[in-house]
């Protein structure tokens, strides 16, 4: 038990999820912290290189089942959000995203063919995927997408613009969604495919550890095959996203411990006024109300995920985990930044970066007005997203 476990909680896993953790744990602590600060710094990460560690380890579409997947339990895929996410949260975007998007599309909808081509590739990282939904003009409301997909003869043509798709410049894959005559289709598209293109964003203050990409698809010729056969109208990205909020629900609780942990660390060693900052009321009053939040957003995360492994996590619930805990994770942050003073903006603590990504976290996959609406809706019986 660790100092921030309040409620004692390594008691309520498995030994098999203990276990899991603490290999994802220690392949951060070895792989990616003495490193991770540069990354940021400099804008790069070696997407690719990671993506074959974490195919060794069983990460990628761990709680997926066959097709070389891991099978894992949805406690235990948490878990490991939550420490790559306590490395940096583009190492547990570059997972989720593989994972939980766009193997999961593939997984879910895409046919016998389909799976056998990309998912054991995929869950190796040999194969890198991405998910092409949001686009330039329409980020919270895919409804109103322009991408477009026309039938020709036996073929589809694509044409459109995808936008902030992680993994998008390394892809191999991109599961595209787009409008057609018959409603929003999900389509397996290789990214050397001609006329798609794909365009790395640069410039970020947020995520700087993960590659984010932009994707244009100019009369993209596709065969048939390459439509995702299950995937009818919006509710199967909607799926896809839900499976991915999921992780952040835990991993955003990664960056808040490893922002608390630094905090406490700092606070009980740094001296001020003949004593340790950690001696003062006020200090431990912000010590005491993050690792209370902490815990919650832990007990919160534990419980979905237990719904999830009996199959009865609906989408609503997810909103709830997503809401609460980044909200609270990038409350943590900053209090934590606080503690440090002028040092939590230096690039030798992980605070400032931390809570940098966590406002990303916040928006992406649905933003917090987003997900206060599928709660209202849930609790009203009344549509208020038009």
């Amino acid at each position: 038990m660790t100092a921030l476990d309040l409620l004692d909680l390594d008691p309520s896993l498995s030994a098999e999820e203990r276990q899991i953790r603490d290999v994802v744990r220690q392949l951060v602590d070895d792989r990616v912290r003495p490193h991770v600060a540069d990354w940021y710094e400099q804008g790069r990460v070696p997407a690719r290189e990671l993506a074959l560690e974490f195919g060794k380890l069983g990460l990628l579409g761990m709680h997926l089942t066959g097709y070389g997947c891991a099978g894992a339990s949805a406690v235990a895929y948490g878990l490991a959000c939550q420490e790559l996410e306590a490395g940096d949260s583009g190492l547990r975007s570059l997972v989720s995203v593989q994972g939980s998007l766009a193997m999961y599309a593939i997984w879910r909808y895409g046919s016998e063919e389909q799976k056998q081509r990309w998912l054991p590739a995929m869950a190796t990282g040999e194969a890198i995927g991405c998910f092409g939904l949001t686009e330039p003009d329409h980020g919270s409301d895919p409804a109103s997408m322009t991408t477009r997909a026309r039938r020709d003869g036996d073929d589809w043509i694509l044409t459109g613009a995808k936008m902030w798709i992680t993994n998008a410049p390394i892809a191999d894959v991109a599961v595209i969604w787009a409008r057609t005559d018959e409603g929003v289709r999900g389509f397996a598209v290789p990214m050397d495919t001609p006329g798609v293109t794909a365009r790395e964003i640069g410039r970020k203050m947020s995520l700087r550890a993960s590659v984010t990409g932009e994707i244009a698809l100019d009369d993209v010729r596709l065969p048939a095959d390459a439509q995702l056969p299950e995937a009818v109208g919006l509710k199967a990205p909607l799926s896809c996203l839900t499976e991915a909020r999921y992780g952040i629900v835990w991993g955003s609780l990664g960056a808040a411990r490893d922002c608390l942990e630094t905090a406490l660390a700092y606070a009980t060693s740094r001296t001020q006024f003949g004593r340790p900052l950690a001696g003062f009321q006020l200090t431990q009053a912000k010590l005491a109300d993050m690792a209370v939040e902490l815990v919650k957003g832990q007990l919160l995360a534990l419980h979905l995920g237990r719904l999830a492994d009996a199959g009865r996590l609906r989408p609503e619930q997810v909103s709830v985990g997503k809401l609460n805990n980044v909200r609270e994770a990038l409350a943590i942050a900053r209090q934590c930044r606080t503690i440090l003073g002028a040092n939590g903006v230096s690039g030798e603590y992980p605070v400032m970066r931390h809570a940098n990504n966590l406002e990303s976290v916040l928006t992406y996959e649905g933003t917090s007005e987003i997900h206060q609406l599928v709660v209202g809706q849930r609790l009203t019986g009344l549509s208020a997203f038009a």
